[in-house]
């Protein structure tokens, strides 16, 4: 018995031992310190990291606060919205029913959703879950995740309206990347699993590892330890409202903690199975980690760049990395793991940033052993100069606004509802002398029409988060006003200095209805 008991205590001191030494090696020994400086650069109030190795958890902590004006300090539990990284916890799902012989990768999406439909009558009969989890469909973004399409109505009505969408480029010729078809593939889940996508990844996954604080809804939020989203905003960075993505969460809602994401990523990393507790067979795991598609690549040192079912695949200094980064209203997570070292990790900010980058790489590099590269000096002085680059783009702009101009019509002219049928509808009131404009009928998604030059507005939304769109209004023959266009920024070059100048928009036109 004693001798027993002596054996125990061993076993117990070098775990003691051994937990510390596996969280020292994998960071530097001023990794601390490192973060700090890199978070002021950047202007990041907080942060949580996770790494795991060799198939076991080797680091989590949180750094600086949750959020502006309060104290309160981020740890491993804090929880973060991870965005675009919920994109392969999504495949997962789909995964899991690839395992019980309930899917194919190449089924038509119409075999379990036959109420879907696209523009193109070919399309919709030919479109797979394969080409979903792959953005090779050909509709891309609906308004981007600064804008996001139809706040307030369920994921059926957002779904349905496709059929109203034009293609950006034809089905299955391009990678044109559409959270508006991850979120179907999570539809596909509910409608063969019998239960909601949020529920299914809950129960099927998340509590199975111990997930306890990952969830898939703002509403769900732990509000006494959740980081609050911020956003740099005329020369500084300010809180931002929270907003909810339900109705897209299986593209980018899910929030999670450092502690739980490196649950995740042990799993990913142990071919689907953690402590004798197998979430998905290590077959259709290998699977989702595969390469479907090959990306265009600007970068000479990486070779490779493709995209998986949720994951972007590229190499780097001879390694296999998978990864994906995340961007929504305040939050920026990156996320990777390099399977042939066993090795994993997740930065989760609450503002956007790239310092996050920098940390993975920085981490990578001390892992394999190179120093060869300063990576947070690397990331910043880019940021510099695209900030800098843009900023001055967005001056140039500026200056081709016409001065001493005003519009064709007496402001209560332009008021009415204008319809499309993609976007439903804008509202154009008259209020205190200003035109006021109300996209989707939702009182989170309204702004103040600023006159730029002749019949051209400025949309300033009134969560200043949103920053602003260009419009126009356009007359008929008889000089009545019969229709405006906005142009959305679907993706702007840098939200930091605002919604434009971008290089990705879409210009659409709603007509003028009864009032």
């Amino acid at each position: 018995m004693k001798k027993y008991n002596v054996l125990l205590l061993s076993l117990f001191i070098l775990f003691l031992i051994r937990t510390p030494l596996l969280s020292q090696s994998v960071v530097p020994d001023d990794f601390d310190e490192w973060i700090e400086t890199g978070m002021e650069m950047w202007e990041i109030p907080g942060m949580a990291i996770a790494i795991v190795k060799d198939g076991e958890i080797a680091y989590t902590k949180g750094f600086g606060i949750k959020k502006l004006g309060s104290d309160e300090r981020v740890d491993e539990h804090t929880q973060f919205g991870i965005a675009s990284v919920s994109k392969h916890i999504t495949a997962m799902s789909l995964g899991l029913l690839v395992d019980q012989g309930l899917i194919d990768w190449k089924d038509p999406v119409r075999d379990y959703l036959p109420w879907f439909e696209l523009s193109d009558p070919w399309a919709t009969s030919n479109v797979t879950i394969h080409d979903l989890l792959t953005h090779q469909v050909g509709v891309g973004r609906m308004l981007g995740n600064r804008l996001q399409f139809m706040t307030d109505r369920s994921r059926f009505e957002m779904l349905h309206r496709m059929r109203y969408h034009d293609f950006e480029e034809p089905f299955r010729s391009e990678y044109v990347y559409s959270n508006v078809m991850y979120t179907l593939a999570g539809e596909i889940v509910a409608a063969v699993s019998g239960r909601d996508w949020d529920d299914f990844i809950s129960a099927m996954m998340f509590d199975k590892l111990g997930m306890n604080r990952t969830n898939s809804s703002i509403l769900d939020l732990d509000e006494s330890n959740a980081a609050w989203p911020h956003q740099y905003i005329n020369g500084e960075v300010v809180p931002i409202p929270r907003r909810n993505w339900d109705n897209a969460a299986p593209a980018g809602g899910v929030n999670s903690t450092a502690a739980d994401m490196a649950k995740w990523m042990v799993m990913q990393l142990n071919g689907g199975e953690v402590e004798g507790t197998r979430i998905i067979s290590q077959p259709t795991l290998n699977d989702i980690q595969t390469a479907k598609i090959s990306l265009p690549n600007a970068n000479v040192n990486a070779p490779l760049v493709s995209y998986g079912y949720g994951y972007r695949i590229t190499d780097f200094r001879g390694q296999r990395i998978l990864s994906h980064d995340g961007a929504t209203d305040g939050m920026n997570t990156n996320y990777m793991i390099l399977p042939q070292h066993g090795f994993g990790v997740i930065v989760m900010t609450n503002t956007f940033n790239t310092f996050m980058n920098a940390v993975s790489y920085h981490l990578i590099d001390h892992m394999l052993g190179a120093s060869d590269q300063d990576w947070k000096s690397l990331f910043h002085e880019a940021y510099t100069v695209q900030f800098e680059q843009i900023k001055s783009l967005r001056d140039e702009f500026d200056k081709t606004r016409l001065e001493g101009t005003v519009p064709s019509h007496s402001l209560n002219q332009f008021t009415g509802r204008y319809e499309n049928d993609l976007y439903d509808s804008v509202v154009i009131s008259h209020e205190d002398g200003k035109l006021m404009l109300t996209l989707f009928h939702d009182d989170q998604l309204k702004a103040e029409l600023e006159h730029w030059h002749h019949n051209t507005f400025r949309i300033v939304w009134e969560n200043r988060a949103l920053r602003e769109e260009f419009m126009q209004f356009h007359l008929d023959y008889n000089g009545n006003i019969d229709k405006l266009e906005i142009r959305f920024a679907l993706r702007p070059m840098m939200l930091q200095v605002g919604a434009y100048p971008s290089d990705y928009y879409r210009d659409v036109t709603f007509i003028k209805s009864i009032y």
